[in-house]
C-alpha cells in the first residue's frame, strides 16, 4: 500500500532505514523491489527508485581513506620511520592509518604518529596522494593513501608493540637510498629529501580553510603556495 501511495504522490525514490533489531523488515522490502544502500553497525538503508530509467541515486562510500606522516626533524635531518608488526616483509614505512569519519587529513597523520610511535607532531603539508583501485584489503573498494609532512615536537619513540616491530628515527638521506623499504616511500623520502635541501615550498601542498556555503560549515583547500602577488588578488570561491 505504502509503494503505491508513493508513486501515486509522484515521489521518484523511497530511502528505508532498518535498525539491526528490525532486519526481519529487509526481506519483505527486498520483495517490493529495495535493494540495499549501505550498512552501519547498528543499522541499514534501502532504496526504491520510483522514477523513470535507471536510478540516479548517489553511491555510498567508494572509497578508504589512508594517511601517514612523514615526521622530519629539520634540525638532524632524520625523519620517524616504523616497521609494520605483521607483515611478510620488514620493510621501513611512514606511520600511519585510516582516516576516521569527519576527521581532517592533517589531524590524522598526527593522531596515528602519536598512537604508533608516541611521538607528537605538527602538520605542515601534503606530500602525495596515491590512488588504488579493488584494493584487496579494503573488501575490493578503491583507495586513496595519502602521506603529510609533520613537524615533530617530541623525540622521545615509545611505539605501540602491538602494530610495530621496530621504530627509529633513520637518516632522510638513508631511508632514501635503502632497498629496504616500499616503493612509494622511497620516492617520498627523495621527494622529502628534496625539500629538505632546496626548501619545502618547492614540494609542499599546503591547506587553507575557508567558510563553506552551508552555514556554519568550513572547508580545507589543498594546494601550493601562491606568491604574494597573488594571494593579494580578490579571491573568488
Amino acid at each position: 500500500k505504502s509503494v503505491k501511495q508513493w508513486r501515486a504522490e509522484g515521489r521518484i525514490a523511497v530511502w528505508l532505514h532498518v535498525p539491526i533489531l528490525q532486519s526481519k523488515f529487509i526481506a519483505t522490502a527486498a520483495l517490493q523491489g529495495f535493494t540495499f544502500h549501505h550498512a552501519k553497525s547498528d543499522s541499514s538503508t534501502l532504496t526504491l527508485w520510483l522514477g523513470d530509467g535507471h536510478s540516479r541515486l548517489p553511491g555510498y562510500a567508494t572509497h578508504q581513506l589512508g594517511v601517514a606522516g612523514a615526521a622530519l626533524d629539520v634540525d638532524t635531518g632524520k625523519v620517524l620511520v616504523v616497521q609494520d608488526k605483521n607483515k611478510t616483509t620488514n620493510a621501513w614505512k611512514f606511520p600511519g592509518g585510516l582516516s576516521d569519519p569527519g576527521e581532517d587529513i592533517g589531524n590524522t597523520a598526527v593522531r596515528e604518529v602519536f598512537e604508533e610511535t608516541g611521538i607528537k607532531s605538527e602538520f605542515k603539508s601534503l606530500l602525495s596522494v596515491r590512488q588504488q583501485h579493488r584494493h584487496p584489503g579494503a573488501f575490493g573498494i578503491s583507495d586513496m593513501y595519502i602521506i603529510c609532512r609533520l613537524q615533530p615536537s617530541s623525540f622521545n619513540i615509545s611505539f605501540c608493540q602491538q602494530e610495530c616491530l621496530r621504530c627509529e628515527w633513520m637518516d632522510l638521506e638513508e631511508l632514501a637510498k635503502t632497498k629496504d623499504t616500499t616503493p612509494i616511500t622511497s620516492s617520498v623520502a627523495k621527494l622529502l629529501l628534496y625539500g629538505y635541501r632546496e626548501g619545502f615550498d618547492k614540494i609542499d601542498i599546503a591547506m587553507r580553510e575557508f567558510p563553506a556555503v552551508y552555514t556554519g560549515l568550513f572547508y580545507k583547500l589543498y594546494h601550493r603556495e601562491l606568491p604574494d602577488t597573488y594571494k593579494n588578488m580578490t579571491e573568488v570561491s
